[in-house]
C-alpha cells in the first residue's frame, strides 16, 4: 500500500536536505486552446504541457529557427511544461522548457540559447553517451568486486567511475553552451544570449538560495561531484570560444509573449502562499511553522525549516478501513509508538511516533494521519539537533492546523500572474511593494528582470511583475 513508502520518505527526506519542485496538469491562460498533446509515456515522465496554444506555437517558432538556420536533418518539437520551476531538458525529437525558465528570461535570444543548448545535448547523443559510460562503470565495478571476491574494492572503483561521470557531463555540458551558441547565432540572434542566460539562471540560483536561508554564491561553489559546471565555467569557455557576431534580441515579441502567463502552481497541485499551502481543488489547507519554506510537487509538499527541520506532506485515495490508530498500530511497520487517535480539523486523525530504538542518528519523527473525505492526508515530520525535542511539537502543531477550505475559500484561489507592464511613473519600491510575497519582494523582482539593482530596473522601458 502507497502508506508503506512513509518510513522511506522520512529516509529520502533526511538526504535531500531541500528540493524544489513544481507542478503537472494545466490551467486556463491567456490565449488558450488545447494543450499540444504529447505522448503518454512523455507525459508521465516531463509533465503536462502549458495549455496556452499561442505561447506554444511561439516558443515552437524560436526553436524551428534555430533548426532551420543550422541546417538540422531531422525534426523537433519545442515544448512548455506546464511548471514553474526553473529548468530545460530535452528527450529524443523533443525540446521543453517550463513556465518557470520562460518567467526569468529578457528576451527571445535568451529564448533561443536556452533551445539550443538542449538541441545541442541533442545533436550529440549526450544522454545516450552517458547511459553508456554508465553502464560501463557499473560492469568494471561488478568484475573488480568478482575478481577481487571484495565488495569494498568493486565499490572503490564504482565510486571513482561515477565522480569521472560527473566530470565527463560536465564536458558535455560546456559542449552543449558552445554548439547551441553556434545555433543562435546562424540563426540571427546576438552572440551574448548564451552569456546572458547563464546569468539569468545564476541570479534565480542566487534567490533560491536566500530563500532557504543559504549563502547566495554556493551555487557557484562546484566540488567534484557536480554534474554542471558552475557558472564562471561556463561563461569563461564561451569567451574563450571567441564568437563575436551582433544579432537581434526579439524583446519586444518576447514580452508580449509571457505577458499573462501563470507563475504558480496548477490548481490541481494546488498553492504555496508564504508558509501556508491550499488545494481548490482538494479542498484542505495547512500553515507550516515560521521558519519554514514550502516546496509543491506533484507527489506532496515539502517544508524545511531554518535547522533543517523537515514536513512532508501528501494525500491517498489509499482506502483505510477502520480507525486510523487502528491501523496505524496494526499495518504500519514498524509499528509506531506512543499512538493517539484525535481529531484535527474536525476530522479523525492519529498521531504517531517513530519506534524506540531506531537509528537515534535521525532525530524525532512523527506521523500524522488526517481523514479528509474519500482521501487520507498525512504528514511525516522529522527534527534532529540538540533543539529537536521542542521542535517536533512545533511540527505536530502545524500538522493540527489542517482543515477543510469552505465553497468560498476554494473558488477565490487563483494562480498568480506575470504581467509586462510600463516602467514610467513609478518606482522600483512601488513596484516592489506589488509583488503578492511575503519577503524577498525587491529581490524577487530584480531576478524577475535580469537586474542587480532597483537603478538598473528603473533604466527599463517594460518592466515584469508578478500579481495575483
Amino acid at each position: 500500500m502507497f502508506f508503506h513508502r512513509i518510513l522511506v520518505l522520512v529516509a529520502l527526506l533526511l538526504a535531500i536536505g531541500a528540493c524544489t519542485a513544481g507542478s503537472n496538469p494545466p490551467q486556463t491562460a491567456v490565449g488558450v486552446a488545447s494543450p499540444p498533446v504529447l505522448p503518454a509515456a512523455i507525459e508521465r515522465e516531463v509533465g503536462a504541457a502549458y495549455p496556452d496554444t499561442a505561447l506554444q506555437a511561439y516558443v515552437d517558432r524560436v526553436g524551428q529557427k534555430l533548426v532551420r538556420g543550422s541546417g538540422l536533418a531531422e525534426s523537433y518539437r519545442f515544448v512548455v511544461l506546464d511548471l514553474p520551476v526553473v529548468n530545460a531538458h530535452a528527450l529524443t525529437g523533443y525540446v521543453f522548457v517550463t513556465r518557470g525558465l520562460l518567467a526569468v528570461l529578457d528576451d527571445e535570444a535568451e529564448l533561443a540559447a536556452a533551445l539550443g543548448h538542449e538541441l545541442g545535448h541533442l545533436t550529440q547523443r549526450h544522454a545516450a553517451q552517458r547511459a553508456r559510460a554508465r553502464q560501463g562503470v557499473l560492469e568494471a565495478a561488478v568484475e573488480a568486486a568478482a575478481t577481487t571476491g571484495s565488495v569494498t574494492v568493486g565499490r572503490s572503483v564504482a565510486r571513482d567511475g561515477l565522480i569521472a561521470l560527473r566530470r565527463y557531463s560536465r564536458e558535455q555540458e560546456l559542449e552543449a553552451d558552445r554548439i547551441g551558441l553556434a545555433y543562435v547565432v546562424q540563426a540571427g540572434y546576438r552572440n551574448s544570449a548564451m552569456a546572458s542566460l547563464i546569468d539569468r539562471l545564476r541570479q534565480q540560483a542566487q534567490l533560491e538560495a536566500k530563500l532557504l536561508g543559504e549563502a547566495p554564491d554556493s551555487f557557484d561553489q562546484r566540488s567534484a561531484t557536480s554534474t554542471h559546471p558552475a557558472p564562471f565555467e561556463r561563461k569563461g569557455a564561451l569567451q574563450a570560444a571567441g564568437v563575436a557576431v551582433a544579432g537581434e534580441s526579439g524583446r519586444p515579441a518576447y514580452l508580449a509573449a509571457i505577458d499573462g502567463m501563470s507563475v504558480d502552481d496548477a490548481p490541481n497541485e494546488g498553492f504555496v502562499r508564504g508558509r501556508a499551502f491550499l488545494h481548490p481543488k482538494l479542498k484542505l489547507a495547512f500553515e507550516a511553522p515560521r521558519d519554514f519554506r514550502l516546496f509543491n510537487d506533484q507527489d506532496g509538499v515539502l517544508g524545511v525549516g531554518r535547522d533543517r527541520s523537515l514536513l512532508y506532506f501528501g494525500c491517498s485515495t489509499d482506502r483505510v478501513p477502520g480507525r486510523l490508530d487502528e491501523w496505524m498500530r496494526n499495518t504500519l511497520k514498524p509499528t509506531p509508538t506512543d499512538i493517539q487517535a484525535t481529531e484535527i480539523g474536525g476530522a479523525e486523525a492519529a498521531i504517531g511516533a517513530r519506534p524506540r530504538g531506531s537509528d537515534t542518528s535521525l532525530g524525532q519523527a512523527r506521523y500524522v494521519m488526517v481523514r479528509h473525505g474519500e482521501r487520507i492526508c498525512f504528514f511525516n515530520l522529522l527534527s534532529e539537533g540538540p533543539d529537536r525535542d521542542r521542535r517536533i511539537e512545533v511540527l505536530v502543531n502545524a500538522a493540527r492546523t489542517f482543515r477543510t477550505l469552505s465553497d468560498a475559500e476554494a473558488t477565490a484561489l487563483r494562480p498568480y500572474r506575470l504581467r509586462v507592464i510600463p516602467a514610467a511613473g513609478t518606482s522600483p519600491a512601488q513596484l516592489a511593494a506589488r509583488m503578492p510575497y511575503d519577503d524577498l519582494r525587491m529581490e524577487r523582482l530584480l531576478v524577475l528582470n535580469g537586474v542587480d539593482t532597483p537603478t538598473e530596473l528603473g533604466r527599463l522601458s517594460q518592466i515584469k511583475i508578478v500579481e495575483p
